[in-house]
């Protein structure tokens, strides 16, 4: 179980290759897990205009 091993991690990298024990990229949501919330940025403010004398 090593590096020959196409069902181990070791063995997909050695092998440059992906599947099940080398996943990679975004993982999908878990069922009953707690919902990720993503916060709207934050609106910038202008700047105040500044007055002519």
């Amino acid at each position: 179980m090593g590096k020959g091993d196409r069902r181990t991690r070791r063995g997909k990298i050695n092998r440059a290759s992906y599947g099940n024990s080398r996943a990679h990229g975004a993982q999908p949501a878990v069922a009953g897990g707690k919902p990720t919330v993503t916060k709207p940025a934050a609106a910038k403010k202008a700047a105040p205009k500044k007055k002519s004398a």
